[in-house]
């Protein structure tokens, strides 16, 4: 089969490989859909994410949905022919994490396109673990099983923050992981929404999506602007952009008592806290780990129309052209939201 693997800084090349065999608690995907995510983009870009270095030649890629075309000898849910959203998340089932239903923070995970883990799902098949395949409601596309793995990402975060209920909410940087947030609050209904990012584009897809207010920090005080829109603070803000600067705002545009959700994934070693304003407003900090359970939740969702994300597929590519959906996403070019490579 045919498998796209990064082989340095912004390089890819096409390898021929074996085609995957099912192991007895797996199954073999034929894939539809591939969705390229931000952390596949710092690998491309920057060659690693902290700690995860990877070793070239290495296959990205974690958001996908295919077709089951072969299944191991103790696979009882799955068969040959049914639609699956991947769960890209490999975890052992046996430590004390999975034991305690937070198999997202495995001792021993595996997750795809994470280098020293597993190698990622850029190929024309992969083989995976019956649990980590969720069948598709019928009639679901395959672009949309794909958008499951960054709207879980959302829904989990929106779950672990407050009641979204008439919530007072503010997410920094609306991204596909940001803009899955927003989904997962305005569903959950949330009261307000106040969104911020410093590319205009995605400003306007965030108030299509439901957004009530919207800013650029880039061009606009944020801080100030907030105090506009909720001049009480916000009951809880989402950080999705990895960025100090946004953490800074989160804590000032906050209400006392307030609870800041840290999804976004920053480049450097260390991010800083003002422990004055943070200890006297009382602001609980929430990191998010992927998510954990909300996969099946996510696809009924959208499956009865909560979550709609269409608009998040914004560009394809052709297999052949992944290399092409890298450099659109990296360079933030044409307006772009989420690349998918279809087959």
């Amino acid at each position: 089969m045919k498998s796209f693997k990064l082989t340095g800084i912004r390089q890819m090349e096409v390898f021929d490989v074996p085609e995957p065999t099912a192991k007895d608690d797996q199954v073999v995907v034929e894939l539809a859909a591939i969705g390229v995510c931000g952390s596949d983009v710092h690998y491309y870009v920057n060659g690693n994410i902290g700690s995860q270095v990877v070793e070239y030649p290495f296959a990205v890629g974690h958001e996908c949905a295919g077709t089951v075309v072969k299944t191991g000898g103790s696979v009882s849910s799955l068969k040959e022919g049914d639609r699956v959203a991947v769960d890209p998340a490999m975890p052992c089932w046996k430590c004390d994490q999975c034991k305690a239903g937070r198999h997202h923070t495995c001792r021993n995970l595996k997750f795809l396109g994470c280098p020293g883990q597993a190698e990622g799902c850029l190929s024309e098949y992969i083989a995976m673990p019956e649990t980590s395949c969720v069948k598709l409601p019928e009639g679901m596309s395959f672009t949309r099983g794909a958008l499951s793995e960054p709207l879980a990402i959302g829904v989990y975060a929106v779950r672990l923050s407050i009641p979204m209920q008439d919530a007072k909410v503010a997410i920094l940087g609306v991204g596909p992981i940001g803009l899955s947030v927003l989904l997962a609050a305005k569903a959950g209904g949330a009261e307000t929404v106040f969104a911020t990012d410093k590319l205009d584009y995605r400003l306007k897809a965030a108030k299509q999506a439901g957004a009530d207010a919207a800013g650029n920090p880039d061009k606009q005080n944020i801080v100030k602007q907030a105090a506009v829109v909720e001049p009480g603070g916000f009951d809880v803000v989402f950080e999705c952009c990895g960025q100090q600067d946004a953490l800074d705002q989160a804590i000032e545009i906050l209400k006392p008592g307030g609870k800041l959700m840290v999804v976004g994934i920053p480049q450097e070693d260390r991010v800083s806290f003002c422990p004055d304003k943070t200890r006297r407003k009382e602001i609980c900090i929430q990191n998010v780990r992927r998510q954990v359970d909300c996969v099946d939740a996510t696809l009924e969702m959208m499956a009865d129309g909560r979550l709609n994300a269409d608009f998040m597929a914004t560009h394809r590519f052709g297999f052949d052209a992944a290399q092409e959906a890298f450099d659109l996403v990296s360079n933030y070019q044409d307006g772009v939201i989420k690349a998918m490579i279809d087959f």
